[in-house]
């Protein structure tokens, strides 16, 4: 998959693409829907698969204060697109230029010179442009003026409403990681590199992979049965394991992060990059009176992960 960031200076190669339009947090389903009518619509004039996104999240840009919403970084959801064999991704600079082009300026700059692209595809909730006073409609317009096919895509309806990031943020913050999964047609993953950790867990003899969530939405806090890929290094491959997802309170913690113990696994984890899929809520965080009955709890989740794990 190539990646392309600038839409002034794009190779003749990486032109012409089929794409689908959004910022794709999560690539839910109803972000895979309109993937779909892009290769479907791309295959009919033999024009590559392409996605064209935003980096930083919009949302990032005009509130950076804001609490973390994002469902996955850059990275995780480039990997996640690469999967549904997108070939051309442009993952464009959203900066204060970007976010003051009207809604023809964008069409015509961005999509039609710029990019030169074939086919655009965009959810009927679309909105573009400065002020996102451009919607879908306008789109249309545009492309019937600038050469370049549009299908508007209808929203997906899930079995308990319709598919979003924001119905996806709530599944996972009342602690409901499979419904998350419905809507989104996958596990949801925490992915990043193995940080440095106070090794307590191997003192208590549940050695922890410790990875950060800075920048992600945080699920429910709690500890999870867990799907774990280790995506590079000697030990690359799949695993099971159970995870905790908070502060630890036990441990008078103040910054969230993602502690997983990797079940039947011994090695050296540090640096090596890993995707963490949570698979079920399994208790929330607690204090305990003693690290004998810490450690005996621990053992009981371990136990209920493997049965969860094991069942899949």
């Amino acid at each position: 998959m190539q990646i392309v960031r600038d839409f002034d200076y794009v190779d003749q190669a990486n032109r012409g693409a089929s794409v689908a339009i959004g910022n794709f947090d999560g690539v839910h389903l109803g972000h895979q829907s309109v993937i779909d009518i892009a290769r479907r619509e791309g295959q009919a004039v033999n024009a590559p698969l392409g996605v064209l996104t935003f980096e930083p999240h919009p949302r990032e840009f005009f509130a950076p204060d804001a609490p973390p919403f994002r469902l996955m970084g850059s990275e995780a959801r480039a990997h996640r697109l690469e999967k549904l064999g997108v070939e051309k991704l442009y993952e464009l600079n959203f900066n204060a230029a970007m976010a003051a082009l009207s809604p023809h300026d964008f069409a015509r700059n961005v999509i039609a010179n710029g990019l030169g692209l074939r086919h655009v595809v965009v959810g009927a909730d679309f909105c573009f442009g400065k002020g996102r006073a451009g919607d879908a409609r306008d789109l249309e317009r545009f492309g019937r003026d600038m050469g370049f096919g549009v299908t508007i895509a209808e929203l997906i309806e899930g079995k308990k409403g319709q598919v979003s990031s924001t119905a996806i943020r709530q599944a996972l913050s009342d602690g409901r990681p499979r419904d998350a999964a419905a809507m989104l047609g996958h596990w949801h993953r925490i992915e990043g590199p193995v940080v440095g950790g106070e090794q307590r867990g191997r003192e208590l003899g549940y050695p922890t992979t410790n990875m950060s969530i800075a920048g992600l939405h945080p699920p429910r806090f709690g500890v999870y049965a867990v799907l774990v890929d280790v995506l590079d290094g000697p030990h690359a491959g799949h695993y099971h394991g159970a995870a905790s997802l908070g502060v630890r309170p036990m441990f008078n913690g103040e910054v969230p992060n993602l502690e997983t113990f990797i079940f039947d696994f011994s090695g050296d984890l540090y640096g090596a990059d890993l995707s963490i899929a949570l698979i079920d809520y399994l208790r929330p965080e607690a204090t305990f009176d003693s690290l004998d009955a810490f450690i005996a709890q621990m053992d009981a989740d371990c136990a209920q992960a493997r049965d969860i794990l094991g069942s899949l």
